[in-house]
């Protein structure tokens, strides 16, 4: 019986590893930081406006209030919001890498967008372009079954090479 347990919780503990080995890469853009140097914390105390309208912009993180979370670069505009990523990051970062949701959706990997967000059942989803926006609020649950499946099979893949279209970054972060 030892055995059995034993071994049933060796199996446990590896399968946690892989699946933690496998995360994807994030979406990193020129900025050389995570969702563009936005401060993933932040969306979550927006207030969030209704489908069909555009959300508040996102907010801007300090290249100096930094951590680093799944190989990537976090900046954050305070370091309470920081200090509340590091304490538990997977609340905060994007779904799919910080790719956008809709396209993870439609079967590929592109840029998330940082001004292009939505949190729905306490998840941070962003979209590429506000014509794709458009397309994702037509049927939310709907495109997050579909990417959820989807992902299985795309996040092991490397992330998107591609800039994000029609957004330029803040001022440098400073």
């Amino acid at each position: 019986m030892k055995k059995f347990i034993l071994s049933t919780a060796a199996m446990v503990l590896t399968s946690a590893m892989a699946t933690a080995s496998f995360a994807g890469e994030q979406y990193i853009d020129e900025t050389g930081f995570a969702v563009s140097g936005y401060d993933v914390v932040a969306y979550f105390d927006l207030p969030q406006s209704e489908v069909g309208t555009a959300q508040p912009a996102g907010v801007p993180g300090q290249a100096d209030i930094i951590a680093e979370h799944n190989g990537a670069v976090f900046a954050f505009s305070t370091e309470e919001n920081r200090d509340r990523f590091v304490a538990d990051p997977d609340n905060f970062v994007p779904q799919y890498d910080g790719h956008c949701a809709y396209g993870v959706a439609q079967g590929g990997k592109v840029p998330g967008n940082p001004n292009l967000w939505r949190i729905v059942d306490g998840e941070l989803f962003l979209n590429i372009t506000e014509n794709v926006v458009s397309f994702w609020e037509e049927d939310i649950p709907g495109n997050i079954s579909v990417a959820e499946n989807n992902w299985t099979g795309l996040e092991s893949m490397g992330a998107s090479q591609n800039t994000i279209p029609q957004f330029t970054s803040p001022a440098p972060l400073q």
